[in-house]
This record gives structure tokens, sequence and C-alpha cells, in this order.
């Protein structure tokens, strides 16, 4: 789905994905991460989830391809840093391999459709570009 005919960040796939990812976290990784009193960690991989919605939901209200694109690209930062902090979260032993996969899956496939949005902004963005030229 593209943006100009979305009322909503909550339309957009890429917003979606990001919100199953925070879910995730703020469900399975957070609760362990408190009980096992690691709270900078959780406090730090709350931030990142939060980070990759935030900045899709800013980006959409920005009604600018290129601006768009640059929070898609920040959210896509967070989202690797999601994916570090479940690393950490597997090596040093504080969660479960089968919690791991499952974040690592949540991650995988809110890249995908990150990674899909932003080249539909850049595509829009030079048909955008090519259309004012051409005028």
């Amino acid at each position: 789905m593209n943006s100009e005919f979305t009322q909503t960040f909550e339309e957009l796939e890429a917003w979606k994905a990001g919100r199953g990812l925070r879910i995730f976290v703020f469900r399975k990784i957070a609760p362990i991460l408190t009980k096992q009193k690691e709270f900078s960690l959780c406090d730090q991989i709350k931030r990142a989830s939060r980070s990759v919605t935030h900045n899709i939901a800013e980006g959409h209200g920005r009604f600018h391809y290129l601006d768009n694109y640059r929070f898609c690209s920040l959210a896509r930062g967070s989202l690797n840093e999601v994916l570090d902090q479940l690393i950490t979260c597997s090596d040093d032993s504080l969660i479960e391999e089968d919690v791991y996969r499952e974040g690592r899956e949540h991650f995988n496939t809110t890249l995908r459709i990150l990674n899909g949005y932003m080249s539909w902004l850049l595509k829009m963005a030079k048909n955008k570009s090519k259309d004012s030229i051409a005028t």
C-alpha cells in the first residue's frame, strides 16, 4: 500500500510489522529481562523497538517522499539495533533459542517490508522529479 492513498500511518504494512516487533519485545523479551534484573538492556530494547514505529509514523506525516524515506532510514537503524540486542540476549543466555528465533522472524519480516516501502518511496520521488522537469 502506498502512502498517497493511506489516511494514517496505521495502514502502512511497514508500521504494522514494526508494531508486531514492538509488541513481541514488550510481551516476551521485557518480562524476561526484568526478571533477570537486566534493566539497562530491557530499557534499550524497548526504546529501540518503539523507535521503529515512531520513525515510520513521523515520516508518513511529512507528506514528502524523501523526508519519509529519511525517517524510514532511521527506523531501519533502530530495527537493526533491536536485532543486535536480541543477539546480545541470546549470546548472554538471557533468552531461549526459540524466543530468539521468534524475534529474528519479526526482524526479518519488518526489514523486508520496510525495505520495500523505502524502495517505493525512492521510486515515487524520482517519478515526481521527472514530472516536474517535464512540465
